[in-house]
């Protein structure tokens, strides 16, 4: 990710780092952390700045209490505006809501959930993504979803049980599939390499029961995209990963796909370009699914990365860009739905080098 800050936006002046003020913000992507050791010892005092791309500003935000607990730990994901980390000592996971802009300034939230079994081959080593049905504050009862990277599912409750309950997904089906909760279905779901299938778990999850297998169904499909659909299966320097997205009312529900193709850097290695998203809009019948393809998710942009895939309507975010993808993972812009043009952010020169984490989070107020 070190090189994803060099692609920030054209229209970013090099004065756009500023100080937070306001009592909310939109959408926003952390840039970098810095801590250094407050005199207490209990908590570090750091500096975070963010991207705001709806202003295409930069924010600066100075003398945020960071909990030293996560300082020396390994950030494993983030959903609905939380960050978490794996402690490397004991395999806890840490949530902490410290990176909110708004998080409390004098005692930020931290909490333990249990720690994370190493299966064989090592397989929690490496997260894929996490996700939660609420946030801690709202729900007694929230519940916790970490994908491992391979056929690992694991849950937890973290206010009932002291231990993870683990799901394995079909095999070699759900490598790198991105987990997501469904508020409307009050479920997770895991999308299947082409989004053909969805896995879905309740909150009731059960070790003895098994995840609810989806069969999707695509329609008005348009014939000058289904050669490019082919492409990430025909050429090994290309790839393509799926995100299932809920809109904030929850009426309407969409699967993302992402495409993006490989590029041989000077250094001999592969790095990944966005070349094209497509949207399919779910209409669901009492028979199966049917995911019907659209370029017009009117007022929404859509938010995807290795967090969460959410969405937001332009309209209440000034400067965001209605029937678009804001993207960070393959490249970091925007993808303009009517036009299927690709924007790439670009940064002010010296302004940072590196992104701490491919994470947008939602809009966070005080």
């Amino acid at each position: 990710m070190s090189r994803l800050l060099s692609k920030l936006s054209p229209l970013i002046h090099k004065r756009s780092v500023r100080s937070f003020s306001s009592s909310t913000t939109g959408p926003y992507l952390q840039l970098s952390l810095s801590a250094k050791p407050s005199s207490e010892g209990v908590v570090n005092i750091g500096e975070i700045v963010l991207y705001d791309p709806a202003k295409q500003e930069l924010l600066n935000l100075t003398d945020k209490p960071i909990p030293e607990e996560i300082v020396t730990a390994k950030w494993i994901g983030a959903s609905k505006g939380w960050a978490f980390f794996l402690d490397t000592q004991d395999r806890c996971v840490l949530i902490t809501d410290s990176l909110n802009p708004w998080a409390c300034k004098s005692n930020p939230k931290l909490l333990t959930l249990p720690p994370l079994n190493p299966l064989f081959s090592c397989q929690t080593d490496v997260i894929w993504n996490v996700a939660m049905s609420s946030c801690p504050d709202d729900d007694e009862d929230w519940v916790v979803g970490i994908k491992s990277l391979g056929d690992q599912v694991s849950f937890c409750r973290p206010r009932r049980d002291l231990r993870w309950t683990k799901f394995q997904t079909p095999s070699d089906h759900f490598p790198t599939s991105n987990l997501t909760y469904s508020k409307r279905d009050r479920k997770f779901y895991l999308p299947g390499p082409g989004g053909h299938h969805l896995l879905s778990y309740d909150l009731d999850f059960n070790k003895a029961d098994q995840p609810e297998f989806h069969e999707l169904q695509f329609r008005n499909f348009p014939e000058s995209l289904k050669y490019d659909s082919e492409l990430s299966e025909l050429f090994p320097s290309s790839c393509r990963t799926e995100r299932f997205v809920e809109s904030p009312s929850g009426d309407e529900r969409f699967l993302v796909k992402w495409y993006a193709k490989g590029c041989l850097a000077s250094s001999s290695k592969i790095t990944y370009e966005t070349q094209r998203f497509m949207v399919f809009r779910e209409e669901e019948t009492t028979e199966e699914r049917f995911m019907c393809y659209t370029d017009d998710i009117g007022d929404l942009c859509i938010f995807v990365s290795k967090s969460e895939a959410f969405c937001v309507p332009a309209s209440s975010y000034p400067g965001l860009k209605p029937n678009s993808i804001y993207f960070v993972g393959f490249g970091l812009g925007i993808y303009d739905l009517t036009t299927r043009n690709v924007s790439i952010f670009r940064a002010p020169k010296g302004a940072l080098n590196q992104i701490v984490s491919p994470y947008w989070f939602p809009p966070a107020s005080s």
